[in-house]
């Protein structure tokens, strides 16, 4: 019967495995000479103690080849009656690990089938006791079967058990995923969001100035240039974090994306209270990603011509604030890009707000945890 190759598992993980091993097999030497010699085996060093070597080596490794492991032991017990020796408490308990271990495999049925054979030839073993005893071959019999059915029982639970975790393992791998797909659409969509705003602008003012002004539009187009250029960065560093760690924008990163904002037309203004140092990876890239949104918002909708950003960093959390004196907006639709800001705030445990500014303009407002955040 071939034998299923090994799952790997981790380091710690296998020499634990190896630890309990080498502990099952002691505990087996032990136990089985100790049997034999409490129920009057003499002279254990020509039988017992070579068996009981035997089967507690053969468990060293049960979980490489565990069917062979079980046929092996059962051999050595076979063995060691048929050269006449008493087989101490019975045939079964000497090779418990070997079976519990092969019926946690998908073999279980062989192994059903081996020890019902073994316990049969375990019962014509001791024919002679009926006659004298019956009660203790009933006994012996009895208990034999209930031994093995434990073992099985025990194994196939045991299986159970270790499928349910991989599953539950799977699951939580194809949540991550899932996770991951989610805030790699958001990041994809800010950086497409933003360079469209921007690059946008930039040649209208190349159209309208083409005739009367050409060095204008050359500026205008190379700033279109350099900022599309900055977003397919920015895109091969998003997908490249899908194979490895490519660092994310971070708070250092929001001066280039004012001057952006400037260069486009948008006359920006940027007020910063507190330390910016102490503030997570992840919180940081949650506050560039909604002042990147709402800038690129202002220079597509809102026809505004200066905007205001505001961050006060607290030791326990971000507030930004982002105005602008366009239009504003009597009903607020929250299409891909306000929605995605608003997602990635909750997913930190913070809030977003978007409206109309009381004052004229629209503003957006979130508050963003930092305490305990991983960096």
């Amino acid at each position: 019967m071939a034998e299923s190759p090994p799952r790997r598992e981790p380091v710690l993980v296998r020499h634990f495995a190896r630890i309990i091993d080498v502990a099952l097999a002691a505990l087996t030497l032990v136990f089985f000479v100790a049997v034999a010699l409490a129920t009057g085996v003499q002279s254990p060093w020509r039988a017992a103690i070579p068996l009981g070597l035997l089967l507690g080596a053969l468990l060293l490794v049960r979980r490489r080849w565990p069917m062979t492991v079980l046929l092996l032991s059962i051999g050595g017990i076979f063995v060691y009656r048929l050269t006449g020796h008493w087989s101490p408490a019975g045939w079964i308990w000497p090779a418990a690990v070997a079976y519990f271990t092969a019926a946690a495999t998908p073999r279980v049925r062989w192994v059903a089938v081996i020890g019902l054979a073994q316990l049969l030839y375990s019962a014509f073993d001791i024919r002679h006791v009926l006659d004298n005893n019956p009660t203790r071959f009933l006994f012996h019999v009895v208990g034999e079967g209930l031994l093995l059915a434990v073992l099985i029982a025990a194994g196939l639970t045991y299986a159970a058990a270790m499928r349910w975790r991989e599953r539950l393992r799977d699951t939580d791998s194809r949540a991550r995923a899932a996770e991951e797909r989610l805030r790699v659409s958001h990041e994809v969509h800010d950086i497409i969001a933003h360079t469209l705003a921007v690059v946008g602008v930039q040649l209208n003012v190349a159209a309208d100035t083409l005739q009367e002004d050409p060095a204008a539009a050359a500026v205008a187009l190379r700033l279109a240039k350099d900022v599309r250029n900055r977003a397919m960065a920015d895109l091969r560093s998003l997908l490249t974090t899908l194979r490895d760690t490519t660092p994310q924008p971070d708070l250092a990163s929001l001066g280039t994306l004012i001057a952006d904002a400037r260069a486009a037309g948008l006359e920006v203004t940027l007020d910063e209270h507190g330390d910016p140092a102490a503030v997570p990876a992840t919180p940081a890239v949650a506050l560039y990603r909604v002042v990147q949104e709402s800038l690129a918002n202002t220079l597509k909708h809102a026809g505004a011509s200066r905007a205001e950003v505001t961050i006060g960093y607290q030791p326990r959390s971000i507030t930004v604030e982002i105005t602008d004196n366009g239009r504003g907006a009597t009903e607020v639709r929250e299409g891909h890009g306000l929605a995605g800001m608003r997602e990635r705030v909750s997913a930190l445990g913070g809030a977003l707000t978007a409206g109309p500014n009381p004052g004229g303009g629209f503003a957006v407002r979130a508050d963003i945890p930092v305490a305990g955040s991983a960096a």
